[in-house]
């Protein structure tokens, strides 16, 4: 059997200096993530990253640059693998729905330095490398991106 990474999305979402990210429980106690998720079958990539931002957060959003492409094996097991694709997004000015997915304890506008400090509950690595990225200037064009679906 071929073995095949899980294809998730974040969005990168700034306001102001500030990212919009969420709390999250998960096995492994309370976590800090930005707006992310799985890539659900017959899904673009920029349709995902809108569909998990206003899941988890309640903020309508829109993908406008590819952020970068992360491989990253997960923490406690052997053979699991996400392939991570970073958008940069814009969103609505306010929240549009009050009820977040479950395991999500909320969504908070943090700084940099806010993200940074938490590291230690950060959901995986790639929480603050695509921050990094992110203030960087780091943006790919969405044309990038071909979706052959049917």
């Amino acid at each position: 059997m071929q073995w095949k990474p899980n294809t998730t999305v974040a969005a990168i979402i700034e306001r102001d200096g500030r990212f919009l990210m969420v709390r999250e429980h998960t096995p492994h106690g309370v976590r800090l993530n930005q707006p992310a998720g799985h890539l659900e079958y017959g899904e673009t990539l920029p349709a995902a990253v809108a569909r998990e931002a206003l899941e988890e957060t309640g903020y309508r959003a829109s993908a406008t640059a590819l952020v970068g492409i992360y491989l990253a094996d997960k923490e406690d097991s052997s053979d699991i693998t996400y392939l991570r694709f970073a958008f940069a997004c814009d969103a609505a000015a306010n929240a549009e729905r009050s009820q977040l997915d479950a395991g999500i304890i909320e969504a908070v506008w943090l700084s940099a330095d806010e993200i940074r400090q938490q590291e230690r509950i950060w959901r995986s690595p790639l929480v603050g490398r695509c921050v990094e990225d992110y203030l960087a200037g780091q943006r790919f064009p969405l044309t990038l991106l071909h979706h052959h679906g049917r």
